[in-house]
């Protein structure tokens, strides 16, 4: 099989190419001229395709003779709302086109977000089937790609997966935990007693390559976590037992807090003319309590199944951190 794969110069995507390459498939990368390419150069039946999910043309020629698209590209901090559309809906559309404009694409699975889901009020899992609730711009965004891609199901045999919070090997979002954990801090918001799901990184990604051939029908839509609901403060003291150093300065950051630094570092973004990732509209998130959802129907619709405990996932994490230089 021959597969495009967009954001494969990112943390997801990067893991995904890394999979299909892994079991004998040709992959088609788009990439940015400026994206590093050091997580994926060394992948044998690598193909580099330069363009971005911005230019219509560069997707078209991309996914020319593939016979399937895996598209992950995104953005998940952004000015504005409309830049959050603009890139993560029109990106969307413009690799939908080009993937119907190719008679040898079979096959379209499409990285979407929890976040589309909206929060848990009660603490259970978020059924699926349950109507989108984002409460942010990104959330939003995503909401309405997923939207033009279910939008096609009659025309293309798409596939959608919500995965929650991913972590693992090269991921930048959730170093920053690690990082004050080294410096013996723990960080939580509030009382810490927030819930969440997780996936590790190449437990996601085997998820999006199963998707590739399981026999679904178009515009299933699936996600992913790791089996089991995580309580916050835990999940911080997990990474300490990964970094092995205990913390002795232990304190819960006040939501108030949280709102008044949101607005500030959303102000520091204006002036800069800067996208950052902690915003008022981002406040709306890390203020609900449970980010919970359930991937059962995913583990007997694509025979997949989380491999990696939230232990074992952090250490590994943790150890790549270290060898990379990051910790």
């Amino acid at each position: 099989m021959k597969v495009l794969v967009t954001g494969a110069s990112g943390f997801l995507g990067s893991h995904v190419a890394e999979q299909l390459t892994g079991r004998g498939d040709a992959v088609r990368v788009l990439v940015r001229k400026s994206s590093s390419r050091k997580y994926l150069e060394d992948l044998r039946g690598i193909e580099f395709a330069e363009g971005s999910v911005d230019d219509a043309e560069s997707v078209v020629r991309a996914a020319a003779g593939v016979d399937a698209v895996v598209h992950i590209a995104g953005i998940v901090k952004a000015r504005n709302a409309d830049e959050f559309f603009a890139t993560n809906v029109g990106g969307t559309q413009n690799v939908l086109a080009a993937a119907k404009s190719s008679p040898t694409v079979k096959r379209f699975v499409f990285a979407s977000s929890q976040a589309v889901a909206g929060p848990s009020e009660d603490g259970s899992p978020v059924p699926i089937d349950r109507e989108p609730r984002p409460v942010t711009n990104y959330g939003r965004s995503k909401l309405a790609s997923e939207q033009a891609v279910l939008a096609e199901k009659d025309r293309l045999h798409v596939v959608v997966i919500r995965p929650p919070l991913i972590y693992g090997p090269r991921d930048t979002a959730t170093l920053e935990f690690f990082q004050w954990v080294g410096r013996g801090v723990r960080l939580v918001y509030g009382d810490g007693g927030n819930t969440l799901s997780v996936v590790y990184a190449s437990d996601c990604a085997a998820a999006f390559v199963q998707a590739l051939t399981a026999d679904v029908p178009s515009g299933s839509r699936y996600f992913v976590e790791d089996g089991r609901i995580h309580v916050w403060r835990d999940v911080i003291a997990e990474i300490e037992r990964a970094v092995g150093k205990r913390t002795f300065v232990r304190f819960g950051i006040p939501l108030k807090v949280v709102k008044g630094y949101a607005a500030l570092s959303e102000a520091y973004g204006k002036v800069t003319n800067k996208a950052v990732m902690v915003t008022r509209d981002k406040f709306n998130e890390l203020s609900q309590r449970h980010w919970v959802c359930d991937a059962t129907a995913t583990r007997a619709a694509l025979g997949w199944e989380p491999k990696v405990t939230l232990g074992e996932g952090l250490e590994r994490t943790a150890k790549w951190y270290r060898q990379a230089g990051w910790l």
